[in-house]
């Protein structure tokens, strides 16, 4: 029997090795940028190489196999790709031996374009079929290039245990959906990652509880819009004891997935993104107030507060929509952290529509939020359609605005929590100073404390006696 040894330090002359398996020979570097689903998708790859004889190494020097997986939502995010391909192709010229992979968004985008064009890769495989890798890898040992991009109406990874690459040993991430049916004109996730499936609630309650076993105290509900989840029949086991009661139910949605989770691991923090407000449903909200484990924040992109723009986008909302749900959320849940994504300079965009952005942002006041100037993106609806046709300064101008009124608002809502005291789980240490713990609160708000006598995992009690926009500063009371 192989054993599995999770190494947290990283000793002279040795590599970090996130995940060690006794008798593994071979070692994979594996990257990821974008989102949440891509971290998770690396565990999924990570542990499916496991078993193929690979042990993941923070040295790019040393390994055999190096992945990248990658993100298609913006340029931004391809050109990053793109250099560290170059970097990758540097060391290989020094080993030449080590094979190139790319994964996910932009490889399912590009396909064939990385092995016949531009010859930086050995291997090019799709966000659904990492299962393949083992096949894959095999060709690219023998000398051929690799190639599987077919996207999959049913494949979850929903049997894969990930392998919890660069884990705080705190908080992980769950997959519950996969791809999405939302065709956003400026998206390319429908193309990339394909039609929505839900993955077997079954499934998800022994991840988390898993997890718990393992001494995780939080995790994260992921999926491209969690929200429509759906999963026709019951049949958990009956060792999910009050959860199993629940899901007798023809249908588990999304409302009701969180509290069979809340209740088969009731000590365990929750959290889940990404909401889409056409989708978000009233019991939803009900359930987060009902369970006090799962966490008052909810991710609530909106892209623009122009009910024009929005129609543009082919979201299924308009901005007195978005209010509504909004309001409920606040009259639900009345201490909950409300975040946002945000596009500025869309395809038509006016003054008048960046002011209704604005007015939104004012009227919703979100705690924090991901903000951006459009980019335009080959292959989806928008780039068909339309001319992206504000000018680069009109959207520099208008971002800046909206980051401005975003720092305001962010630094509104902490001092919400000046001379309050609020629970906080310890993830780590802070970035500027080893004597000071790092965690969040339910309402995802970070805050730093001077240590004592706490551990990595605690849920501690801090009184805030200040904070900056993005940080609560405070003390540890009894």
């Amino acid at each position: 029997m192989a054993s599995e040894n999770i190494i947290e330090e990283k000793k002279q002359g040795q590599a970090l090795i996130t995940n060690e398996v006794e008798g593994n020979t071979k070692k994979l570097f594996i990257e990821s940028y974008g989102c949440q689903m891509n971290l998770n998708d690396s565990e999924i790859v990570a542990s499916i190489l496991a078993k193929e004889g690979f042990n993941t190494t923070h040295l790019l020097e040393e390994a055999d196999l190096v992945l990248v997986n990658t993100c298609s939502i913006r340029e931004k995010a391809e050109q990053t790709i793109r250099k560290r391909l170059q970097k990758y192709n540097r060391v290989k010229r020094i080993n030449p031996d080590m094979k190139i992979g790319v994964l996910g968004c932009m490889a399912e985008r590009l396909k064939t374009k990385f092995l016949e064009e531009e010859k930086m890769v050995d291997l090019v495989v799709g966000p659904d079929a990492y299962r393949d890798l083992p096949n894959l890898v095999k060709e690219v040992e023998s000398g051929k290039d690799a190639i599987n991009v077919i996207l999959s109406k049913e494949e979850t990874y929903g049997d894969v245990t990930p392998v919890r690459l660069n884990s705080n040993g705190v908080s992980a991430f769950i997959s519950i959906t996969r791809g999405c049916d939302n065709m956003c004109t400026f998206c390319v996730v429908p193309f990339t990652r394909g039609r929505e499936r839900s993955r077997d609630p079954q499934s998800i309650l022994e991840e988390a509880q898993d997890l718990w076993e393992k001494g995780y105290k939080e995790i994260t509900l992921l999926g491209q819009n969690v929200d429509s989840y759906l999963w026709y029949g019951g049949g958990l086991k009956k060792d999910f004891k009050n959860a199993s009661e629940i899901a007798k139910v023809t249908a588990t949605d999304f409302s009701k997935l969180l509290e069979i989770v809340a209740l088969a691991v009731p000590k365990m923090r929750i959290r889940f993104a990404t909401s889409n407000p056409q989708d978000m449903s009233v019991d939803v909200l009900h359930s987060m107030a009902k369970f006090d484990n799962i966490c008052n924040y909810i991710h609530l992109p909106v892209q623009t507060g122009s009910t024009r723009m929005l129609e543009r986008m082919n979201r299924q909302h308009t901005r007195e929509e978005y209010i509504e749900l909004v309001d409920n959320i606040k009259r639900i849940i009345p201490e909950c952290a409300i975040s946002q994504d945000m596009i500025t300079g869309f395809c038509g965009e006016t003054e008048e529509d960046h002011q209704d952005t604005l007015s939104l942002m004012e009227y919703v006041k979100y705690d924090f939020g991901f903000m951006f100037a459009y980019s335009e993106r080959p292959g989806t609806l928008a780039a068909k359609k339309f001319e992206d046709d504000v000018p680069l300064e009109t959207k520099k101008r208008r971002l800046s605005e909206i980051i401005n009124l975003q720092q305001k608002l962010s630094l509104y809502n902490m001092e919400r929590f000046v001379g309050k005291t609020v629970e906080i789980l310890i993830e780590g240490d802070s970035k500027k100073s080893s004597e000071h713990w790092m965690g969040r609160n339910s309402q995802n708000a970070v805050a730093v404390f001077p240590k004592g006598v706490e551990k990595i995992g605690d849920l501690v009690m801090v009184q805030v006696e200040d904070c900056t926009s993005a940080t609560l500063l405070g003390k540890r009371v009894a």
